[in-house]
């Protein structure tokens, strides 16, 4: 299967600055690329590349004063199948944990284990540990927040999505990290693409989504509270301890995003032999 996927981010600034960009696909997945993932500026502004502590990569941009947008559209290949299920994933004790993992057993700026680790203990301590434990949390989480995009608050910390019930995918990652973490589970927070492949399309626009990874028998493995269902043609841009560490955009400056598109589509094999069409040819 072949995936068509993109993004148009445009901003004006108010004076020169830097911004930093996590909007490129992820070193794990560059292999997939059948045509680049090349960034395209609209302005002339020095740009550099490199990789940061969770695989991600980061371009710096020297923006000048004045509107400016950011854009690519490329081709991956996916193998087409949905999130594999290993319910016999077990449980990693915390002492047989690689150094790589501990990181992500602690609390972050979004995800307050402090705060939510008896809540985790009285829902979840009788469950069975391993990927039965990870789904259970999932569960609770996907039936506690109800989603929206008119509920997105940047802001919004683990406690309180809890608390309000409400939120969007960064929020539904956000909790189940949290309450994962808390039950010794190293857990992950991930975005990236994720189009309507294999499911009914939504009428909505179109938005990088998020979800989460977490540590079980070795190796990571993809759950997703809010589908709460297996998907097809998940790619994934950046991953980190919580959203902070993979914001798309930061922006060291006053800048008003005036733009914001994004483009997740599976091509036939047909339309796939053609060059991709740029966002801004497809308006």
């Amino acid at each position: 299967m072949q995936i068509r996927a993109g993004y148009r981010i445009s901003f004006n600034c108010l004076q020169p600055m830097p911004i930093h960009l996590r909007l490129s696909v992820h070193t794990d997945r560059r292999h997939d690329l059948i045509t680049p993932d090349a960034l395209v500026v609209s302005v002339p502004a020095p740009m550099s590349q490199h990789i940061d502590e969770f695989g991600n990569i980061v371009t710096r941009v020297r923006a000048p004063a004045g509107p400016i947008t950011f854009s690519s559209t490329f081709l991956i290949a996916d193998g087409g199948a949905p999130d594999p299920q290993l319910w016999s994933a077990r449980q990693t004790e915390v002492e047989d944990l690689p150094d790589e993992a501990l990181p992500f057993l602690l609390g972050s700026r979004y995800c307050e284990t402090d705060r939510l680790s008896d809540l985790a203990w009285s829902l979840f301590g009788a469950t069975p540990p391993g990927w039965a434990r990870v789904q259970a949390i999932v569960q609770y989480v996907h039936d506690r927040i109800q989603f929206g995009y008119q509920h997105a608050r940047a802001t919004r910390t683990a406690e309180q999505g809890h608390q309000e019930g409400i939120g969007v995918c960064r929020d539904f990652a956000h909790l189940a990290v949290t309450l994962c973490r808390a039950m010794n589970i190293p857990a992950r927070y991930c975005t990236g693409y994720l189009g309507d492949i294999g499911v009914p399309a939504v009428d909505a626009p179109m938005d990088f989504s998020a979800w989460f990874e977490a540590y079980l028998d070795g190796g990571w493995h993809t759950f997703d509270a809010r589908h709460n269902t297996p998907r097809i043609g998940r790619v994934v841009v950046a991953r980190g301890r919580d959203a902070a560490d993979v914001a798309m955009t930061h922006t060291f400056g006053v800048a008003w995003m005036t733009e914001f598109q994004v483009i997740t589509d599976e091509v036939d094999q047909q339309t796939a032999a053609l060059e991709p069409r740029s966002l801004a040819a497809a308006e």
